[in-house]
C-alpha cells in the first residue's frame, strides 16, 4: 500500500467521529465522512501499518442505511450534515453504538441507559459561524460552510435546513451586499483580504438575533465609486501639501540656496506624502463605517420572523482560522441577547459559550440534573461553567454553587444571569480551572464537569480527584476525550454508575454524553 494509490472498498463500520473503516489488503484504512455500508473509491494519503488513511474520491454505491432523500439542497458538496440520508432513529442507533464501543473498552461494566433524541431534527441550531471564501480558486465570493473535505473551499448555504430561515435571509443579504461593493475575502495562506466570518445567533424561545460581521483590519475603499473617491482624496491631499510647503511657493520669503534645495524638496515631498496617507486612512475608515451603516439598514429591513437586537463588527487579525476578537464595535443595538431554558433566562453575548441546540440543551441539562441527584445543603462546583447554565439550574436546590470559566465575558454574563433569575447562592470565578481551584478555600460536596472538546486538562483532573467528592457528573461533547478521562478517574477510585447520550446535533456524527461517577467505598 503506497501513498497516492487508489482503491475501492466497502465501509465496514464507523468510529467516532465519522471515521469510516475499510479493509484493504489486510490493512485497516480510515476514510472520513463516510457511512457504514457505502462502497467508496479513495486514494491513500497516509500509509502506516495500522494507521493508514485515505481521502474520499467518490461514493460508488449508497449504504443500505441510506433510505431517505436529503432535505437540504446543499447536501453532498457541503461538509455538514452527512447523516441526512439516514432515518433519524437509525442515526441515534449509530451514535449509541459508537459511544458504547468507546466507553465499553475502558470500563468493566457499562451501565448504559440509552440515547435521548433532539426535540427538533431541523432548524435546531441557535448559532452559526459562516465563512467567506470561494468554492473554486478565483471564483465568485461565497459565504457559507466548508466544502466537504476541504480546508479552503466554501459552499454558499442559502438554504441550510438545520437553522431557522432567518439565518438564510441574513446570509443572503450580507453576501449580496458584499458582492455589490466588490469586497474581497481574507485568504488563509497569504493572510491578505478583508471579509472573514459572519456569526449569527438566534434564540429559540425569544427569537432575538445577534449578528456579528468579522473582518480583518485590511479595509480598502471598494467598488468603482470607492476607488474614484480614493484617487480624488490622494490628488487633493497632494495638491494641498504642495501649496503649503513647496520650495517654489516659499522662495520669495525664505530664499533657499542651490545646495540646500534638494534636501528641502525631499523633506517637502515626504511631508506631502505623509499628509496624503493620513487623509486616505481617514477616508478609508469613514468609508468602512458608511458600509457598515448601510449594511445595518439592509439587515433591519429584512422581513424576518425574529428580531435583530444587535449588529456588531469584530476586527480579527489573527492568522489562525478562528473566530476571535481584537476589537468589537456595536454598530446597532446591543452585544447580547436573551434565551430561556427550563424556566430560567440567560443573557448570551456574541462569543460566550452556550449549547447550540436550545431545546436539546433542556434535555441534556435535565438529564444532568437527574444524575446530580440530592443536593440539599451541598456545595457544588460547576467547572467549565460557560454562562452558568448548569450552576443556575442546580442552585435552587443546593446550598451553594461555584462556577469556574476561563472566558471572562461569559462569567460576567453568568453573574448577571444569576441576578436576573434571583439566585443569590451562585458564585462565578473567571480563570483557568487548573489555577482557580487552588484559590478556592471551600471544599465541594459534588463536582459537575462540562469541559471543552479536548476534555479536562490532566493536571486539573488530578486536582479535581484530590477533592475526594463522592459524586462527579461529567458532561462530554467528545466521547474519545471522555474515554481517556474515565480511565484516569477509575484508576483513582471512581466507578461509572450511569451513562446516557443526548443527541444535540441531528444529521451529524456528533453526540453529547452524560456520565455519573461515584467514589468506591
Amino acid at each position: 500500500m503506497k501513498k497516492g494509490t487508489q482503491y475501492t472498498g466497502v465501509i465496514e463500520r464507523i468510529d467516532f467521529p465519522g471515521k469510516g473503516i475499510v479493509n484493504i489488503e489486510g490493512e485497516k484504512v480510515i476514510i472520513k465522512n463516510t457511512i457504514t455500508g457505502q462502497k467508496v473509491s479513495f486514494s491513500i494519503t497516509k500509509a502506516r501499518k495500522g494507521k493508514s488513511e485515505g481521502r474520499l474520491l467518490e461514493i460508488v454505491e449508497k449504504s443500505p442505511l441510506e433510505t431517505v432523500e436529503p432535505k437540504c439542497g446543499h447536501f453532498g458538496p457541503c461538509g455538514g450534515c452527512n447523516y441526512q440520508t439516514i432515518p433519524y432513529e437509525t442515526q441515534l442507533n449509530i451514535k449509541e453504538e459508537q459511544v458504547k464501543r468507546l466507553l465499553g473498552a475502558v470500563t468493566e461494566e457499562l451501565p448504559f441507559q440509552g440515547i435521548k433524541g433532539s426535540p427538533k431534527q431541523w432548524e435546531y441550531r441557535n448559532k452559526m459561524e459562516f465563512s467567506f471564501g470561494d468554492e473554486v480558486k478565483d471564483g465568485p465570493l461565497c459565504l457559507g460552510l466548508h466544502k466537504k473535505g476541504s480546508f479552503h473551499d466554501i459552499v454558499t448555504t442559502t438554504g441550510c435546513c438545520i437553522v431557522h430561515p432567518d439565518y438564510n435571509m441574513i446570509l443572503t443579504c450580507v453576501l449580496d451586499y458584499s458582492k455589490e461593493l466588490g469586497l474581497n475575502f481574507y485568504r488563509k495562506m497569504s493572510h491578505v483580504g478583508y471579509l472573514r466570518h459572519l456569526l449569527v445567533r438566534r434564540a429559540e424561545k425569544t427569537g432575538e438575533i445577534l449578528i456579528n460581521l468579522i473582518t480583518s483590519s485590511q479595509w480598502e475603499p471598494c467598488g468603482p465609486a470607492g476607488m474614484e473617491r480614493e484617487e480624488q482624496t490622494i490628488g487633493k491631499s497632494a495638491e494641498f501639501g504642495n501649496e503649503k510647503t513647496s520650495p517654489a511657493a516659499t522662495e520669495k520669503t525664505s530664499p533657499v540656496t542651490e545646495e540646500k534645495r534638494p534636501a528641502a524638496a525631499e523633506k517637502t515631498s515626504l511631508a506631502a506624502e505623509e499628509t496624503s496617507v493620513l487623509v486616505v486612512e481617514k477616508a478609508s475608515t469613514m468609508e468602512e463605517n458608511q458600509m457598515l451603516e448601510k449594511l445595518k439598514e439592509r439587515l433591519l429591513s429584512l422581513p424576518i420572523a425574529g428580531s435583530i437586537v444587535g449588529f456588531l463588527h469584530t476586527v480579527n487579525d489573527s492568522q489562525a482560522d478562528v473566530v476571535q476578537s481584537d476589537r468589537t464595535d456595536i454598530i446597532y443595538g446591543q452585544d447580547y441577547f436573551y434565551e430561556e431554558l427550563l424556566g430560567l433566562t440567560f443573557k448570551i453575548s456574541t462569543f460566550s459559550f452556550f449549547q447550540t441546540n436550545s431545546l436539546g440543551a433542556e434535555v441534556l441539562y435535565d438529564t444532568a440534573r437527574e444524575f446530580v441527584g440530592e443536593t440539599k445543603d451541598k456545595l457544588i462546583f460547576d467547572l467549565y461553567s460557560g454562562t452558568g447554565t448548569i450552576a443556575q439550574l442546580i442552585a435552587p436546590v443546593a446550598k451553594k454553587v461555584i462556577g469556574v470559566e476561563i472566558v471572562e465575558e461569559a462569567v460576567v454574563a453568568a453573574r448577571e444571569n444569576a441576578a436576573r433569575n434571583k439566585l443569590n447562592n451562585c458564585e462565578f470565578i473567571a480563570g483557568d480551572v487548573l489555577k482557580v481551584i487552588d484559590t478556592i478555600e471551600e471544599k465541594p460536596d459534588l463536582i459537575v464537569l462540562d469541559p471543552p472538546r479536548d476534555g479536562v486538562n490532566p493536571k486539573a483532573l488530578e486536582k479535581i480527584i484530590q477533592y475526594g467528592v463522592d459524586r462527579i457528573v461529567y458532561i462530554s461533547c467528545k466521547p474519545t476525550s471522555l474515554a481517556r478521562d474515565l480511565v484516569v478517574l477509575q484508576v483513582r477510585g471512581y466507578k461509572v454508575e450511569r451513562v446516557c447520550c443526548v443527541d444535540m446535533f441531528p444529521c451529524t456524527n456528533h453526540v453529547e454524553t452524560v456520565v455519573l461517577l461515584e467514589r468506591k467505598p
